[in-house]
């Protein structure tokens, strides 16, 4: 289990990598396709700005992510993702409701069962 939960947290940590790449530097293009249901096209131009520090932050929910694995003491190691699997998961959450539900599958879930495996591990 504890490899499952390893991946689990690797496959969340590149998708908030790929999530930083997107909303920071290519929201007007792949942002546009990727959020085409949840934004009209006119709006990716003037919330360029608001796309890019949102991609900051998932930046930082991907670099803790990593910084878990790096953490010697196992314990520390699980509370640490843990707690970046919990904020992936309540943003996931979030922009479910707020913006579009397919957030919830792509963002939340594979955080959820992320943090099944660390418990279970």
């Amino acid at each position: 289990m504890e490899l499952i939960a390893k991946i689990l947290i690797a496959v969340v940590a590149l998708e908030h990598i790929y999530i930083l790449w997107m909303e920071m530097f290519a929201w007007e293009t792949k942002g546009k396709e990727v959020f085409k249901a949840a934004l009209p096209a006119e709006m990716f131009k003037p919330t360029k700005g608001l796309a890019a520090n949102q991609g900051l932050y998932n930046g930082f929910l991907a670099a803790g992510l990593i910084w878990s694995f790096l953490i010697k003491d196992p314990q520390w190691q699980d509370n640490v993702a843990l707690f970046f699997l919990g904020c992936v998961a309540v943003a996931g959450i979030y922009g479910a409701i707020s913006a579009t539900k397919k957030i919830f599958f792509v963002q939340a879930l594979p955080a959820i069962l992320a943090i099944i495996a660390v418990l279970l591990k």
